[in-house]
């Protein structure tokens, strides 16, 4: 799981039980459940004064922590973040500092991979720009430049994607071709890892709100639950044993099934 996964989540963890608003109904893009949005612009009843262990759960901060990790969460499937990951079909520009020859515009491959002159074909799906700058620096330099100095753009990028982290065997940026379910996803991404328990969290963005559910795909798997289809820019984060000791508050703040509006 990345860094900022585990630096964000359990900062949140305690803020999560008394801040979020929960909607019912199973359906993530169903306007209804933004109900339990916690918004400036939501109704709310005025709160009892909290005790002074309570004060870090007010809400004022609670909203602006949410926003935080909502944004956090997102920034992997926005272009204009530096912790955009790269994916199929996106088109990217590769400049190598007065080489120009070696500078082009490549489009990323349905397999996450691109093709570059003296290197070949290497994977870039599921890594950031500056991952990639600093792989090709390596590879360059070691048998045909002297310190290169390389920069790679997101020129377009495709849209319609997934991207699936954390306790999950190969973990990276899927395409939605014809239609994808999270048990697809997951199957696609090989399952999850040993130790996972099979819980993961959906992160998406629904008409400029944030939103986050959970899910148990051991009970979709087994029929007990629906099957929810992903839809382009949907972020799936599993986290791992280890992690979720730290952020445990959260799973259990969050009922399976149900979505939470974080803006």
């Amino acid at each position: 799981m990345s860094a900022l996964i585990r630096l964000l989540l359990p900062a949140v963890a305690a803020a999560f039980i008394t801040a979020c608003g929960v909607s019912s109904g199973g359906d993530m893009t169903d306007p209804k459940l933004e109900s339990g949005a916690v918004s400036d612009s939501s109704p709310a009843q005025k709160p009892a004064a909290p005790s002074s262990k309570e004060d870090s759960a007010q809400a004022p901060d609670n909203k602006e922590t949410l926003r935080k990790v909502a944004l956090s969460m997102s920034a992997v499937s926005d272009p204009a973040s530096n912790t955009y990951k790269i994916g199929p079909l996106d088109v990217v520009d590769i400049t190598v500092f007065n080489v120009p020859e070696l500078s082009k515009t490549v489009q990323v491959s349905e397999a996450g991979t691109i093709n570059f002159p003296l290197i070949g074909e290497f994977q870039a799906g599921g890594k950031t720009g500056r991952e990639i700058e600093r792989e090709l620096s390596l590879k360059l330099g070691d048998k045909y430049l002297q310190n290169p100095q390389i920069t790679v753009f997101i020129k377009n990028y495709n849209s319609q994607r997934v991207t699936l982290e954390g306790a999950i065997k190969k973990p990276g940026v899927y395409p939605i071709t014809g239609g994808l379910s999270l048990l697809q996803a997951v199957a696609q991404a090989q399952g999850f890892e040993d130790k996972a328990d099979e819980t993961v969290l959906i992160f998406r963005q629904v008409n400029g709100q944030r939103q986050v559910a959970k899910y148990d795909v051991s009970r979709i798997r087994d029929g007990i639950a629906e099957d929810p289809a992903l839809e382009a820019g949907d972020v799936i984060v599993a986290p791992s044993s280890s992690v979720k000791e730290g952020i445990g508050a959260v799973f259990k703040a969050l009922p399976l099934f149900t979505l939470v509006s974080l803006l």
